[in-house]
């Protein structure tokens, strides 16, 4: 299997990345400033299992086509960046009914429509695909064969980091979301920067270039 230092190279680089906001974790603080922590939790997961696909693609050489197509590299970066943007108009008409979302009666956020977000989110982050197609490989110790479990088992380390970084910035987010609850004024205040923030994702994840 994987070595230790190469485990650990890997795992440093990861957290280099995964630190650096990308469209991941913006797409979960706006989704903690629209809704509040579990809605920026189920964000988390969805944007993880939607990272670990790509892991998988990646194994199974699926990756490596979309890394090398600009065709097909330009056709998932754009879906995903439609959808952040629908997301985020949708969040700024809706961002006058958020304080009704702290009504004791009030129905949560539906945590399957929030995970599949996420998930759309995660499987369609261009940062996310080019480091796994280009990167990921290079840790991979082909003299001890295992290739696909080798990657798997990368995959999972930058997983694991992702979840623990994007949960800090999704608590924190709605931490401060918390204070601006107390005002209806101020909440549909921060219900439109949290749909405006998605709608710029939308538009950066759709200019952003491949690392050729």
């Amino acid at each position: 299997m994987v070595s230790t230092d190469r485990l650990l190279a890997f795992a440093a680089m990861s957290f280099l990345l995964i630190v650096v906001p990308g469209p991941s974790v913006l797409f979960v603080v706006g989704r903690a400033l629209a809704q509040g922590r579990r809605a920026a939790l189920t964000t988390v997961v969805g944007n993880t299992l939607g990272a670990y696909t790509l892991v998988i693609a990646v194994a199974c050489g699926v990756g490596a086509v979309v890394e090398r197509s600009v065709l097909v590299f330009t056709a998932l970066k754009l879906v995903g960046a439609a959808y952040l943007v629908y997301l985020g108009i949708k969040a700024v008409r809706q961002r006058g009914s958020l304080h009704a979302s702290f009504g004791a009666d009030a129905p949560a956020p539906g945590g399957r429509r929030t995970l599949w977000e996420g998930f759309a989110v995660g499987v369609a982050n261009p940062k996310t695909i080019v480091f796994f197609a280009a990167v990921l490989p290079q840790f991979v110790d082909h003299s001890k064969g295992h290739v696909i479990p080798q990657m798997l088992l990368l995959g999972l380390v930058f997983n694991a980091i992702a979840v623990v970084c994007d949960s800090v910035w999704g608590l924190a987010a709605a931490t401060a979301r918390d204070w601006f609850a107390r005002s209806p004024r101020r909440l549909a205040m921060v219900g439109g920067a949290g749909g405006l923030t998605m709608i710029g994702l939308g538009v950066t994840v759709a200019t952003t270039s491949r690392a050729d």
